[in-house]
């Protein structure tokens, strides 16, 4: 259902008008911004982008615009086309609301019900494929859309489709495009992933149940020795899957208070990293494959790092990342070769963060903003400073470094600050 994009509300400082009206910004072109899921082109959180600030003025760098009324939630931003998307609770509905890059509104679509229970709002970011939009609410609508206009092309509900319920704190993936299937994970008696044609929403494959109910976390595609793999984390276990046949190939126990699997996982050079909250730690498994079979094996563990949901990255050698409970919740840089601690450091809070041109945006879930130069010889946050008040409920959905920009959504708000070297 299209829904009249008329409450938007934009608010422009008068003295950046003439830059924002004048910085030529077009759909389509080569070097248009392009950030077109949760996690970026890869879903490895790390943006192309260079000739960015390295150091923020002490107000904060220039913001360009606020937009109000895209509904509130934790999704954060995909931006394909000169157009941004991201979605929110608007009354009784999940809502997807479509930008320019100036922030004014283009469309809104609903997504079917709103998640109103334990932390109410929107989870899931919308994935751009071409033309075409892909969403999962938090109560299990898959919707397929066309991402100029929102207008619907199909949907379905995982959970009614492939008898499983819902998890304690709703659904949170946002789903992963692989060819010409959309991969999301329901979870249940039945299932723990599947693939859908996205051109119809038919299910082209469906891994067996691992006996749980779905995880937090967001499928990531891998690739090692000619095996293509699709990683997530369910409400016990991280596991592979065979991303062309949907075979289950590995599962790695993981038991967490509450289930709170969250972590997206991080792949690199054959192994695996995962990191959970309530002080079950971090774990770095490695990968053997044989044909198309493969299996996982312990390399290290450590209750050091024991991250939420805001992520951790890996910057040459090192692994960054802030605490849920451990260390008082601080943030952590380890080792990844021995997972050995480097240091400890409060910096903004406990948080969220992306990568981009050498450098780590971070975001507190109380809305400091921060920017590191990653280092395993201490924390060096470098630059500093507060979002507007006026965002409602924590600031936990991630910041994204795209088109020269850094946007940040705060509740019912998206910010969007300039951050490219003059």
């Amino acid at each position: 259902m299209l829904i009249p994009p008329a409450s938007i509300r934009l608010q422009i400082p008068v003295i950046l008008v003439g830059l924002i009206l004048s910085c030529g910004l077009s759909s389509g072109a080569d070097d248009a911004p392009f950030w077109p899921q949760f996690n970026g082109p890869r879903r490895d959180n790390r943006s192309t982008e260079t000739g960015l600030l390295k150091r923020w003025p002490e107000e904060g760098p220039d913001l360009l615009w606020t937009a109000e009324g895209i509904g509130h939630g934790f999704s954060t931003v995909s931006i394909a086309d000169g157009m941004i998307y991201t979605t929110g609770n608007i009354e009784d509905d999940t809502v997807i609301t479509a930008l320019d890059l100036d922030g004014g509104s283009l469309w809104r679509a609903s997504n079917g019900r709103a998640w109103h229970r334990p932390h109410g709002g929107t989870r899931g970011t919308p994935t751009i494929d071409g033309d075409r939009l892909y969403h999962e609410s938090a109560l299990g609508d898959v919707v397929c859309l066309e991402a100029e206009t929102g207008k619907k092309i199909w949907g379905l509900n995982i959970l009614e489709k492939f008898h499983s319920k819902n998890i304690t704190w709703a659904l949170a993936e946002s789903v992963l495009i692989d060819g010409d299937r959309v991969i999301c994970c329901p979870g249940g008696p039945e299932t723990c992933m599947v693939a859908l044609d996205k051109r119809t929403g038919r299910v082209v494959w469906t891994a067996p149940s691992t006996g749980d109910l779905a995880g937090y976390a967001s499928p990531v595609l891998v690739e090692y020795q000619g095996l293509r793999m699709i990683l997530t984390m369910t409400s016990r276990a991280v596991i592979g899957v065979n991303a062309d046949t949907g075979a289950l190939l590995w599962r790695f126990p993981r038991t967490v208070p509450w289930k709170e699997t969250i972590f997206t996982p991080l792949f690199h050079e054959g192994h695996v990293f995962i990191s959970t909250a309530h002080r079950t730690g971090s774990v770095k498994l490695k990968l053997s494959v044989d044909g198309d079979q493969a299996s996982v094996k312990e390399v290290w563990q450590t209750d050091e790092l024991d991250n939420q949901h805001g992520g951790v990255m890996l910057v040459d050698g090192y692994l960054y990342g802030s605490c849920h409970t451990s260390n008082a919740a601080k943030w952590v840089c380890l080792d990844w070769k021995t997972g050995r601690t480097m240091w400890v450091d409060r910096a903004v809070g406990r948080g969220s963060l992306t990568c981009a041109d050498g450098m780590l945006y971070l975001l507190s879930q109380k809305s400091k903003v921060g920017l590191l130069q990653p280092s395993p010889d201490g924390c060096r946050l470098v630059s500093q400073f507060r979002l507007p008040p006026g965002g409602e409920g924590p600031s936990w959905a991630h910041p994204v470094v795209c088109g020269g920009r850094l946007y940040i959504r705060h509740g019912n708000r998206l910010y969007a600050y300039d951050v490219k070297v003059e």
